[in-house]
């Protein structure tokens, strides 16, 4: 580790990112992130200082945070903040850290709601969100649609204290309950959603090991492995959904892409869903699957 209180923001970001090139897929970035981090400013607000001298409690509080993301710690769990959608929320290694990828499952959820004139009828939508982490699908619902009330649910604890301190955070306490439950198990009875929401674990298990290191070793295993074939929590969760829905509410969940005539198939061989949509990324990979509540 090298220390000299004379190094500016401009070489400070040019040797650690020279040092992550070995352990990361995008060491400029990191090497970004976590001097901004340091400084208390924004990524931009770097260039615009470059010749500014770093003191060495900075400079010290950086590398340190360097070395920790050349051994793969995610930078996530690092500043403690990960943006998902245009929100900033705060992570934790309880939690799986959101992906962008799972921002399909968000605007698949937006465009179900969009089909209802919920003034019309005379109420709000009701939105279920099942393992939800940090709260991104949640929270994201609740801070992009003006009349959704979310159920928000998690077997971990931890998760849903951290869901709980980004609603609070993000002003939409007020619209977001957050519930501990395993699936479906601790809901009040009767409860009834128009739409439910889910991004299980979908890993299988031996296919961790092949997964990043920052996310085989530092993310929660049971966020990430859905079993054996990384289909369990699909098989469970879609025949158990329709009680839980209202007349041709949705259920949605995202998938692994290399797994999505499974999850189709489990949606069709239950028999209760017509019709059942698959939904591509951005990036043209099948993400989500959707299925209307046939009454």
């Amino acid at each position: 580790m090298v220390s000299h209180t004379k190094l500016t923001v401009d070489r400070a970001l040019n040797d650690e990112a020279r040092r992550l090139r070995a352990s990361s897929q995008s060491p400029r970035l990191d090497a970004e992130l976590l001097l901004a981090h340091v400084l208390g400013v924004t990524r931009e607000r770097l260039y615009a200082q470059p010749e500014r001298v770093l003191t060495a409690e900075e400079l010290s509080r950086y590398q340190t945070l360097v070395e920790r993301r050349a051994a793969s710690e995610p930078v996530a769990y690092l500043t403690g903040h990960k943006a998902f959608r245009d929100l900033d929320l705060l992570v934790g290694p309880a939690a799986l850290i959101p992906r962008p990828e799972t921002e399909t499952l968000v605007e698949v959820a937006l465009a179900k709601l969009a089909l209802v004139d919920w003034a019309a009828i005379w109420r709000v939508p009701r939105v279920l969100d099942i393992g939800t982490g940090t709260g991104a699908v949640a929270l994201a619902l609740a801070h992009e649609h003006p009349l959704v009330e979310v159920v928000a649910t998690d077997i971990d604890d931890k998760s849903l204290e951290l869901a709980r301190l980004n609603a609070g955070r993000l002003g939409v306490g007020a619209r977001v309950e957050f519930v501990r439950s395993d699936l479906f198990d601790d809901l009040p009875g009767g409860a009834l959603f128009d739409l439910i929401v889910s991004n299980p674990p979908y890993v299988a298990a031996h296919e961790l090991a092949d997964t990043p290191p920052d996310v085989h070793r530092f993310e929660p295993r049971a966020a990430l492995i859905g079993g054996e074939r990384g289909l369990d929590v699909y098989e469970r969760l879609v025949p158990a959904a329709p009680p839980f829905l209202r007349t041709a509410g949705w259920l949605a969940v995202e998938i692994a892409e290399m797994r999505s005539g499974e999850v189709l198939d489990i949606f069709r061989g239950c028999g209760r869903f017509e019709p059942v949509e698959l939904h591509d990324d951005l990036g043209g990979r099948p993400r989500v699957v959707a299925g209307r509540e046939r009454s």
